[in-house]
């Protein structure tokens, strides 16, 4: 399988990759500077050849250098003389620009652009995402990606999956090329040898996105209480993450709780039949106004169990196979760039829902201020080493117990892309 990555992703770092990228780039402006000079050698030489072809009609007709001159029309004033100069070099920067930009706008409308290119070659853009997932929701139902890449000729495919770890097995399989979903399932991925690519992250998480769940009449109020309980939750999940980190906080370890393992679907009529003891629990089955008849309680949830680090210790990523990074570089930075705008969209609508239901007095008023600072930041962010570090410990966290078979590095530059600067997606 790791001869399966490096067959399909030649460079063993992101930094390699990144360099890859860059040259492309490099290579590009290249192209564009060696035209405009091209462009602007042939208008001085044209414009010399004008000025010999003159010199040399006036030689034949016999004519003196002061007929010559007279030709021209050149005054024996300096100063008019520098603005004749003047004018003719500002002529031709214009005549430069003018054939530059004929030259591009002509390009363009052949389609002849890298992302064009590449557009034509994939043909089909198939894309997965967990039900719950904001960005890429909004993103399929505004159909932005669509408005962009149509007019290149490139079609793009949704598809919907209960869970990240069978998001990212679909992407080693081939079935999507892009997807979103948890960070704690590509460690579970990357012990089993999928090929995937994580090429960027969302900025937040939100603080009350994940729940620890216990029935309403249920004699559990505390993380303590759950020393020998039945706790539903989706291995290999980042719930299965937040269940261990809760249990630390109070000083329990896994092998305290008993664990049942049900997707969130299978899950949940397991817990209104009161067949598990407590419910770990991500955004779309939280209790929220839509759910206001659904039953449960929270005893725990992301703020209370990692503070202000939950961005950091529960992140979302955004993966990719690696055929796209390698090959489709322009394409991957228009989906990335997409995914920011409806990221940015969906900000602003749960802070225009916000402040009605604070106007209702239905919410802390608080709440507020922080949606306000979020809206106005990207919604998606590159992968650096401080993120990676914490998905680090998480892998060390499920090595240790024995819930990956080996140890795995997820700085390999095979599975992570890592950007440090100029990150414009």
């Amino acid at each position: 399988m790791i001869s399966r990555l490096i067959d399909r992703l030649p460079r063993r770092t992101g930094q390699n990759v990144l360099r890859s990228l860059r040259s492309v780039t490099r290579r590009s402006a290249a192209c564009k500077f060696a035209v405009r000079f091209c462009i602007s050698l042939a208008s001085i030489l044209v414009l010399s050849l004008v000025f010999d072809g003159r010199a040399v009609a006036a030689a034949e007709s016999g004519n003196t250098l002061s007929s010559l001159m007279d030709q021209f029309k050149l005054p024996k004033s300096s100063t008019i003389q520098l603005l004749e100069t003047v004018g003719l070099f500002i002529g031709g920067i214009i005549f430069c620009v003018a054939l530059d930009r004929w030259f591009s706008n002509r390009s363009a409308r052949s389609g002849n652009t890298p992302l064009a290119e590449q557009a034509r070659r994939l043909k089909q853009l198939k894309i997965g995402y967990p039900e719950g997932m904001t960005n890429l929701e909004v993103l399929r139902d505004q159909g932005l990606l669509e408005t962009r890449l149509r007019p290149l000729g490139l079609s793009v495919t949704w598809s919907s999956f209960l869970s990240a770890s069978s998001l990212i097995e679909a992407l080693s399989n081939g079935t999507i090329d892009f997807c979103g979903g948890g960070g704690t399932a590509s460690i579970f991925s990357q012990a089993a040898d999928h090929v995937f690519v994580r090429v960027a992250k969302e900025k937040y998480t939100s603080p009350k996105g994940q729940a620890i769940l216990v029935p309403e009449d249920s004699a559990i109020q505390t993380l303590a209480d759950l020393k020998g309980k039945k706790i539903a939750f989706d291995k290999g999940s980042s719930s299965h993450y937040v269940l261990v980190r809760a249990l630390a906080k109070v000083g329990l370890e896994f092998s305290d709780i008993q664990p049942v393992y049900l997707t969130q679907p299978e899950a949940l009529p397991a817990f209104r039949r009161g067949e598990v003891d407590a419910w770990v629990i991500w955004v779309p089955y939280r209790v929220t106004q839509a759910r206001s008849a659904y039953p449960g309680r929270s005893i725990a949830d992301l703020e209370s169990i990692f503070d202000d680090k939950a961005s950091l210790e529960v992140p979302t990523y955004y993966y990719a196979i690696p055929e796209i990074v390698r090959d489709y570089p322009d394409l991957l930075k228009v989906i990335l760039e997409e995914v920011n705008e409806a990221g940015t969209s969906a900000k602003r609508q749960e802070l225009e829902v916000a402040q009605r239901l604070a106007a209702q007095h239905e919410i802390d008023p608080s709440i507020i201020e922080t949606l306000q600072k979020h809206s106005a930041e990207r919604a998606i962010i590159p992968i650096d080493d401080q993120s990676l570090t914490a998905l680090q410990r998480q892998a060390n966290t499920f090595r240790d117990l024995n819930l990956i078979p080996e140890r795995v590095n997820v700085k390999d530059g095979t599975y992570s892309l890592q950007t440090k600067q100029n990150w414009t997606y």
